[in-house]
């Protein structure tokens, strides 16, 4: 940097990144001095050595913080409640939940069944529904609520940020899964086919 640079000659490249050919290292030291800034050397395996005009001190800063900085590894976190699970206890899983998706995690619902519990899955449905609900405006919904054996499932992911300040979509609430065994809804009858017209009597 500097005065340090030993070589006679460098490639210059200029404060607002314009390549400025190959110089004089006392002429560039000379142009970093009149702009108030500094020469420093941004690739010396080179030949000549490609130096740079900057504020040395901003650029070391901008280096460090980019080095301290890490970049987020999204992770899938599990919350987990049962069709009686109490209002208190819910809103506590929601908090978690809500806590998970600000860390730009993914989170997988479950509701968990167990004995009788299996007979009444529209108690199950109502607490899913209810945590859904809850985080409507914290996430989009990935997967709607199914049933994967003893457990109904959903997944979560994070909410990205919208432009131009609109907010994103409510997602709609998921439909309740088909109870197993259930026969498939009829299918909607299709219209008959038109008729061609009798030709006109002679």
């Amino acid at each position: 940097m500097n005065e340090r640079i030993r070589v006679p000659q460098i490639r210059l490249i200029g404060a607002e990144g314009e390549a400025l050919g190959i110089v004089q290292t006392a002429q560039a030291l000379e142009m970093a001095r009149e702009a108030g800034l500094d020469l420093v050397e941004v690739a010396d395996r080179e030949k000549p050595p490609v130096c740079k005009i900057m504020d040395y001190g901003k650029f070391k800063y901008a280096q460090s913080k980019k080095s301290h900085q890490k970049t987020h590894q999204q992770k899938l976190k599990e919350i987990r409640v049962r069709p009686k699970t109490g209002d208190h206890d819910i809103e506590t899983k929601i908090k978690q939940a809500k806590m998970f998706l600000e860390h730009n995690d993914k989170v997988q619902v479950n509701v968990l069944f167990r004995g009788r519990e299996m007979q009444h899955i529209e108690e199950g449905q109502r607490v899913m529904n209810q945590v859904l609900e809850a985080l409507a405006n914290d996430c989009k919904l990935e997967m709607p609520a199914k049933m994967e054996g003893k457990r109904m499932v959903a997944l979560l992911a994070p909410k990205a940020s919208e432009k131009g300040g609109q907010a994103a979509a409510k997602p709609k609430p998921p439909k309740p899964p088909a109870p197993a065994g259930a026969a498939p809804a009829p299918a909607a009858p299709k219209p008959a086919a038109p008729q061609p017209a009798a030709p006109p009597k002679v």
